[in-house]
C-alpha cells in the first residue's frame, strides 16, 4: 500500500505531526509528510532537529497551489489567537483568523481524503448570536465551508487531562472525510498526576520572591496556590502575605483582605454613579462602613505608599463606534471623587502559580509557563523543558534545541499530542476501511467480463 500522505499547517513543534504519524502507525499504515509550513524562527530549528523534511516552506499565504504536492490528509493547528480568550477575540477581522481561508483555498484545490483542524475552546462560541446557542457565527462559517466541499464534518471539545496527560486543556478538533463523519465521542478516559512527570533533585530557585514564600509558607502549604491579587480565594496567595512590597502588620492585612472582597460589590457603581467594573475605588467614607479604626486613613495611605494600594478615580465605561463594531472600554472619569483600589496583577511577579504534585496543571499558556514552578525537595524551581514537553505528550527523544524562553513560548502553542493520538486513530480506521472497499469495488470491475464493460 502506498504511503498516507499529508501536509502540516501552522506545525509549531509538530505535535499534530507526531500525534498523526503515531496512530497510523498503529493502524499498520506508513505516513509521509510532503510539506510543512511555519514561519516562527524558533519552531522551525525545533521541526528540523525532529523531522526530516522534503518540503519546509514559511508563509503558507504565499505558497501557490500548483506548487504545493498532492496528499491524502492535512493537518492544521491554525492560530487561535483572534478566538482565544487571552487576545482580542476578533475572530475574522484579525488577519491570523483568515488564515482558515488558506486551508479551505488548498482543501477546495487538492481535495483530499481528510483533515485535522485544531483550535482554542474559544472558537466554539466566538461572535454568538443567542447566548444559549451552541456555537457562534465564527464556527458554524468554518463549518459551512467545509461541509460545501463535501467533507462530512465533526467537532469536538476535549480534554488533555481525560487522555492521560497532567493538564486542564480544552481544545476544539474539527475533522472531516470524503466518506464519513468521524465520532469524537466515547474515548476511554485516562488521568495522570503532575508529579508522574518531574524531574527531581535539581537546583532550586533563587530569588527574593521565592525566599519570601517559603519563609510565610511551608512547601506542602504551597501546593497547587496562585501567587497575584487580582483574585481571591482559598487556593491564592496576595503580595501582602508575603509581605512583597514591605511589612505589613495583621490589622492592615485584615484591612486588605476586607477592601479586596467589598471593592467588587455592584452597590458601589449604582452609588457612585458608574457601571459596574471588577474593582471599583472606594473612597475613605465608603471604607469606614465595613472597617471602622481610628487610624484609618494612616493605615490606607501607608498601603499606598507601599504600593499595595493606589489611590485613584473610578472609571466610566466608554463606547466607541467603529468600522469593525462597537467597542468599549475604561476610562478614569476625574469629576468622580477618588478612592482606595488594590494595586492587581500577576505577570509581574517571578512565580505565578506553585504546582501540586498530586494534581494537574492549569491551561498551560506562553505567557505564564515560565513563571509556574514545582517543589523539588525543600525549595521551588521553575519547570524544565522537558517536564513541559511530557505536560503535552511528547516522545522522550524529542529534542528542544532553543533557549527556555523560546521553548516555553512555543510550548504554550502546542498541541496535546495524545489527544491527537486518539483521534488520528479513529482517522485511520476510517481511511483504511474506505482504502479497502475502493480497493474492493476496482478489483470487481477488472473481474467483470469485457461486454460487461
Amino acid at each position: 500500500m502506498k504511503p498516507v500522505r499529508f501536509i502540516d499547517l501552522f506545525a509549531g513543534i509538530g505535535g499534530l505531526r507526531l500525534g498523526f504519524e503515531k496512530a497510523f502507525k498503529s493502524a499498520g499504515l506508513t505516513t509521509e509528510c510532503v510539506m510543512t509550513s511555519e514561519i516562527k524562527p524558533h519552531a522551525l530549528k525545533v521541526l528540523e532537529a525532529n523531522f526530516s523534511h522534503d518540503c519546509l516552506v514559511g508563509d503558507i499565504t504565499k505558497v501557490r497551489n500548483e506548487d504545493i504536492p498532492d496528499f491524502d490528509f492535512l493537518l492544521g493547528g491554525f492560530p487561535c489567537q483572534p478566538f482565544s480568550a487571552g487576545g482580542k477575540r476578533l475572530g475574522f477581522v484579525d488577519t491570523r483568523g483568515t488564515l482558515f481561508f488558506e486551508i479551505e483555498r488548498i482543501l477546495a484545490e487538492k481535495r483530499p481524503y481528510g483533515f485535522i483542524l485544531e483550535n482554542v475552546e474559544g472558537l466554539v462560541k466566538h461572535d454568538l448570536d443567542n447566548k444559549k446557542d451552541k456555537e457562534g457565527r465564527t464556527l458554524r462559517v468554518i463549518l459551512e465551508k467545509l461541509q460545501l466541499l463535501g467533507y462530512k464534518v465533526s467537532w469536538k471539545v476535549l480534554n488533555a487531562a481525560h487522555f492521560g496527560l497532567p493538564q486542564e486543556r480544552k481544545r476544539i478538533f474539527i475533522v472531516g472525510t470524503l466518506s464519513e463523519k468521524i465520532d469524537l465521542t466515547d474515548f476511554a478516559i485516562k488521568k495522570n498526576q503532575i508529579k508522574r512527570i518531574l524531574e527531581k533533585g535539581l537546583p532550586p530557585m533563587k530569588s527574593k520572591f521565592a525566599d519570601l514564600l517559603l519563609n510565610h509558607f511551608s512547601i506542602e502549604e504551597l501546593y497547587g496556590k496562585s501567587i497575584k491579587d487580582k483574585r481571591g480565594g482559598e487556593d491564592n496567595i496576595h503580595s501582602w502575605d508575603i509581605e512583597l512590597k514591605g511589612s505589613v502588620t495583621e490589622e492592615q492585612k485584615i484591612l486588605l483582605n476586607k477592601l479586596f472582597k467589598e471593592r467588587r460589590r455592584k452597590q458601589w457603581s449604582a452609588e457612585i454613579g458608574i457601571d459596574w467594573m471588577d474593582g471599583i475605588p472606594l473612597t475613605l467614607e465608603q471604607i469606614k462602613t465595613f472597617y471602622d479604626s481610628p487610624n484609618l486613613k494612616e493605615m490606607l495611605d501607608d498601603l499606598v505608599a507601599k504600593k499595595y494600594l493606589k489611590f485613584e478615580h473610578p472609571k466610566s465605561l466608554v463606547k466607541e463606534h467603529t468600522v469593525f463594531g462597537t467597542k468599549t472600554y475604561r476610562l478614569e472619569n476625574k469629576t468622580l471623587k477618588p478612592g482606595y483600589n488594590i494595586v492587581s496583577g500577576k505577570l509581574s511577579y517571578d512565580i505565578n502559580k506553585v504546582m501540586n504534585p498530586d494534581g494537574i496543571a492549569p491551561t498551560l499558556v506562553a505567557t505564564d509557563m515560565a513563571r509556574l514552578v514545582v517543589p523539588d525537595g525543600n525549595g521551588l524551581r521553575r519547570m524544565t523543558l522537558r517536564e513541559g514537553l511530557r505536560l503535552f505528550g511528547y516522545p522522550e527523544w524529542f529534542k528542544m534545541p532553543v533557549t527556555d524562553d523560546e521553548g516555553f513560548d512555543l510550548l504554550g502553542n502546542t498541541v496535546a499530542v495524545s489527544v491527537v493520538v486518539s483521534v488520528s486513530e479513529r482517522l485511520a480506521d476510517t481511511f483504511n476501511l474506505s482504502t479497502l472497499l475502493s480497493q474492493h469495488k476496482s478489483n470487481q470491475v477488472k473481474s467483470l467480463p469485457v461486454a460487461a464493460l
